[in-house]
């Protein structure tokens, strides 16, 4: 992936959109990564992705939910705290 300053990515707009058909276009501002720029195909790809992976894992929590594999949010919060001052012993 090619990394360019946020200043160069604005003078070069044009190439920027061009080398992003083909590959991500990495953007830094002040040295530190602030944007990457892909195709649309790449973007729709990733967001397919996304979907997918939403999907299997809301497939997950209603298995477990029907299945009774669940814990209450109190249940959750008292063991957390428990863990807590366990370890600040």
């Amino acid at each position: 992936m090619e990394i360019l300053n946020a200043t160069d990515a604005k003078r070069e707009f044009g190439e920027v959109l061009l080398k992003a058909q083909s590959m991500p276009v990495g953007i830094n501002k002040n040295g530190k990564p602030v944007a990457v720029v892909v195709s649309a195909s790449e973007y729709e790809e990733l967001e397919a992705l996304r979907e997918e992976w939403l999907r299997a894992e809301l497939k997950k929590g209603m298995g477990n939910l029907q299945s009774g594999r669940v814990t209450d949010g109190k249940s959750v919060i008292d063991r957390l705290r428990k863990r807590i001052t366990n370890a600040a012993l």
